[in-house]
């Protein structure tokens, strides 16, 4: 194929020819995209100014799309970043109906956009609601937590919330289903004393359920652990025909760690170790197993001597 050879001033005439082009596309482009078009974009609902007295569940999706207005820059990279991700609808009027409408909202929905983009309409343009009789429930605090310690250092007491309980309100079928609540999981790390924590609840789920208050202050008791031993007489349980039962050993020695501060304080009292009679009567075992029925949730048990005892029964 024969090659069209130019000359010096026909390749500048070219060059000249194809920038103009160049330009005059660039020009064409700049100035349509600055012009104002008409686009649809999806957006998340986030409801505001709850009715108090009312308890609601939304009867759609809460995912809408808006048609907006914007410069063709925005129309273009619509699909790329909906701005804002997200826009917030006041539900105040559901105090003496049961929808919303979003024409009346229009002003307040624009000003939360940008400057150059204007919402025309939303679909749908009317949300309902289906309402149930709103109660008022108090639950207890459940810690979610994730600790280590020090070497030798533990939770030495009771952990401690303030408040220790929260009030959840919403519709009776709803609130019947919660027990507690638990919080965001408290994280911390080579804990070696007694600090003070505010952890947040768990969001809740349900949009129409309610929790107050949104954050608790927790205690935590650290203290340095050490080793203690003790010798506990044993308890027979399940004797119903009061056999004459006769244990070898009667007591058990258990070793277990215990905070400094509790040291002299926990003492015999505090723990209880038992056999189950039915352990012969309906399992037929030769030796019975040991149990501690009572023992303090701030000290951890290390060994238990013996774990099993003999034992001599003789009827009355």
């Amino acid at each position: 194929m024969p090659f069209i050879r130019l000359t010096k001033i026909e390749r500048k005439r070219v060059l000249v020819l194809i920038t103009c082009v160049l330009l005059a596309i660039a020009g064409w482009l700049f100035l349509a995209l600055n012009n104002k078009y008409v686009y649809t974009a999806k957006t998340v609902l986030v409801y505001k100014n709850f009715p108090q007295k009312k308890a609601f569940h939304p009867l759609q999706s809460d995912t809408v799309d808006l048609l907006v207005e914007g410069t063709g820059w925005q129309l273009l990279f619509a699909r790329l970043r909906v701005s804002p991700p997200s826009i917030n609808i006041s539900l105040d009027k559901l105090n003496n109906r049961n929808y919303i409408l979003f024409s009346e909202q229009l002003y307040s929905v624009n000003s939360q956009l940008e400057t150059s983009q204007k919402i025309i309409s939303v679909r749908p343009d009317t949300l309902y609601f289906d309402f149930s009789k709103r109660t008022v429930k108090r639950v207890p605090v459940k810690l979610v937590s994730s600790l280590t310690f020090a070497r030798q250092f533990g939770i030495s007491d009771d952990i401690e919330f303030t408040p220790d309980y929260v009030t959840v309100s919403g519709p009776q079928e709803e609130l019947e289903k919660i027990r507690e609540w638990k919080t965001d999981t408290l994280k911390m790390r080579d804990v070696q004393r007694a600090s003070v924590a505010r952890v947040a609840m768990r969001p809740n789920l349900q949009k129409n359920v309610n929790i107050f208050p949104s954050t608790i202050e927790v205690k935590l008791p650290v203290d340095e652990f050490t080793e203690k031993t003790l010798e506990i007489p044993l308890k027979i349980l399940n004797n119903t025909e009061y056999y004459n039962v006769k244990l070898y050993p009667k007591k058990v020695k258990i070793t277990f760690m215990v905070a400094l501060s509790s040291y002299q304080q926990v003492n015999e009292d505090f723990i209880e170790a038992s056999v189950d009679l039915n352990e012969w009567k309906l399992q037929k075992h030769h030796q019975l197993s040991i149990k501690l029925t009572r023992f303090p949730d701030y000290c951890k048990k290390v060994k238990l001597v013996p774990e099993k005892v003999d034992f001599i029964i003789e009827k009355q």
